[in-house]
């Protein structure tokens, strides 16, 4: 599916920040990711080929996995995507943030109660950031919301601020020094979930991944195809279907 990184580069801003993989990277090629540069692909959404056709396909586009939509270094440059976003209206724009308390200042004339094709998503680590963050969400005009619990380095409780929340992903910490990941607090998120009617998805295991009392130490590779492994995602459209 496309992806869409109008821009690149960030600066760590919570405790979810701490083994952030994108300063990893960047530290490994000697580039600075406290330096935000817009990209050669600033107007990817909406360049044609010569027929005149969008070289985007229609659907789902994952936006700012370098770098966050709403960070300040940005604020010049964010009217003309939300320009390009209101264009392509066949595009289903989605993008994580931990920085929702700037979201207000951000949106585009017209926004009203939120545009169809945008969905934001919330992005915490822990109780207190889901509780600073979550009951500002809670509040702003946005036609689809998600929640993205990752990494997950305590037990949360989300369920207070689930009304409304199409859904949460839940993942650990890929890192040598990355933070434990338990098991029981991925599950006690599931039912959570499944209380408020509301999607789950188990995105990817922590690199120290605790479970039943046993601590793993998986490589990387596997994070994410253990967490499949799981089969603990839960959809309200197949619990529906079931009922």
């Amino acid at each position: 599916m496309p992806v869409w990184n109008p821009w690149r580069g960030c600066k760590k801003c919570s405790e979810g920040c701490e083994h952030c993989y994108i300063h990893k990277g960047d530290a490994k090629r000697g580039v600075n990711t406290g330096e935000i540069v817009r990209t050669k692909d600033f107007y990817k959404p909406v360049e044609k080929l010569k027929n005149g056709s969008y070289k985007m396909k229609p659907g789902l586009v994952y936006m700012c996995f370098t770098t966050d939509f709403l960070i300040e270094e940005a604020d010049e440059w964010r009217d003309e995507c939300w320009r390009m976003i209101k264009e392509r209206s066949d595009c289903n724009f989605l993008f994580l943030t931990k920085r929702i308390e700037r979201f207000a200042q951000c949106i585009p004339s017209g926004w009203a109660d939120g545009w169809e094709n945008v969905t934001v998503c919330c992005t915490v680590e822990n109780q207190r950031n889901a509780d600073k963050k979550l009951s500002l969400f809670s509040s702003l005009p946005i036609k689809h919301k998600g929640i993205t619990a990752q990494p997950l380095i305590e037990r949360v409780d989300l369920e207070r601020y689930l009304n409304g929340v199409e859904f949460v992903v839940v993942g650990g910490e890929s890192d040598r020094n990355a933070r434990v990941l338990d098991y029981s607090w991925v599950l006690d998120l599931r039912e959570q979930c499944i209380r408020q009617n509301v999607d789950f998805e188990f995105r990817q295991c922590g690199t120290h991944f605790l479970k039943d009392g046993k601590l793993y130490n998986l490589q990387t590779k596997i994070l994410c195809s253990q967490a499949r492994r799981a089969g603990i995602n839960w959809k309200r459209e197949q619990a529906e279907s079931q009922m």
